[in-house]
């Protein structure tokens, strides 16, 4: 089973602690708290941060308490800790955030029959657990456009994290963005088998500029690649959280999470009785997942053509994995007028053409 880990940087000793927010009087909302594990911390600038400016979100709009636990690592006695942390004090909607987190939030949720579990980017469900994820990968392709259009090396970095299907599947709607606008250009990944750890990540965007790349991208959890690109003054495209200030003078755009969408539906369906068990897993449409607003390092007619894409894959007239698409071996994986379904999609484990992966 794949399992995400959390590598921490500057050998800091990692201390869970329980932080609780935003008290009600309105007795209704009072019997809901609602719980978030984070594999970060919440000032991470990507991954956590988007969850918990949602949590935020969640108690401006619902008026109901909620309670974190950050740091967490990814194993059953980590989880479960941070679990029976946040039910001790009054939680009962958990929502766990990584994908390692998975196996013991089905045991937990089988433990708790009487409480709601949410799982993020998961697969496993049960009466009272849920799943969530975004079609990341719609925005991804519309920074493909981006990387596409602004390199003139046709070198274009990609500092990845687990070699696992989510990750896969985001290169791979990345390229074919890229390739779409500049059929010449190559996206060479750089693995740092670590979702959060920004010295690793800056290591390895330094490695692909050094080799030429004059545009980086990420599925990192923290701005390193940004900043290692803004130190080499080359241009960047970040990932799950918008950082203009962290890099403005090499900060593009960046495929994000609006997690407030699925939060707050998700609670208002518990408070109201409505709840059934479900995998979440929204578009653009929906507004879980967008293309951050684009800077003014974005050439003009990149800005015109993912506008134009984006309103494309939102009324349906242009689907990202729609063939013929061909795998990094010159192999046909998709047929010309065929689209890859869900299922392909959540289980993709190929690089489409274009992809140099070391």
């Amino acid at each position: 089973m794949k399992k995400r880990v959390l590598a921490m940087v500057l050998g800091l000793t990692m201390l869970v602690s329980i932080f609780a927010v935003g008290c009600t009087k309105d007795e209704a909302k009072a019997d809901f708290k609602a719980g978030f594990v984070y594999i970060g911390p919440t000032n991470d600038n990507g991954w956590t941060t988007a969850h918990d400016v949602a949590r935020l979100e969640l108690e401006k709009q619902l008026g109901i308490e909620t309670a974190y636990v950050e740091l967490v690592a990814e194993d059953e006695a980590a989880v479960k800790d941070a679990v029976t942390n946040l039910i001790d004090v009054g939680c009962n909607i958990i929502f766990t955030t990584s994908f390692g987190y998975m196996e013991p939030t089905v045991a937990l949720a089988a433990e708790y029959p009487d409480l709601y579990f949410l799982h993020c980017s998961g697969y496993m469900m049960s009466e009272n657990l849920g799943t969530y994820f975004g079609r990341i990968y719609e925005p991804r392709f519309l920074s493909g456009i981006v990387a596409g259009m602004k390199t003139t090396s046709n070198e274009i970095g990609y500092v990845a994290a687990m070699n696992i299907p989510e990750v896969v599947r985001g290169i791979n709607a990345f390229t074919l963005g890229v390739k779409m606008v500049n059929p010449d250009a190559t996206v060479n990944v750089r693995w740092t088998n670590t979702w959060i750890d920004p010295a690793k990540a800056k290591e390895a965007a330094e490695a692909l500029l050094a080799e030429g790349c004059d545009v980086i991208t990420q599925h990192q959890d923290s701005p390193g690649p940004l900043i290692a690109a803004e130190e080499k003054g080359a241009f960047a495209i970040g990932y799950d959280y918008p950082l203009t200030d962290v890099a403005p003078g090499s900060y593009m755009t960046a495929p994000v999470f609006n997690w407030s969408v699925y939060y707050v539906d998700i609670v208002k369906q518990i408070m109201d009785g409505k709840f059934v068990s479900a995998s979440y897993w929204e578009g653009l449409n929906s507004g879980v997942v967008a293309l951050a607003p684009m800077t003014d390092l974005v050439p003009a007619e990149a800005k015109t053509l993912v506008n134009e894409y984006e309103a494309k894959i939102k009324d349906g007239s242009f689907f990202v994995f729609e063939g013929e698409i061909k795998d990094n071996t010159g192999a046909v994986k998709v047929p010309a007028g065929t689209k890859m379904t869900d299922g392909e999609m959540l289980s993709m484990d190929w690089f489409v053409e274009g992809v140099k992966s070391n």
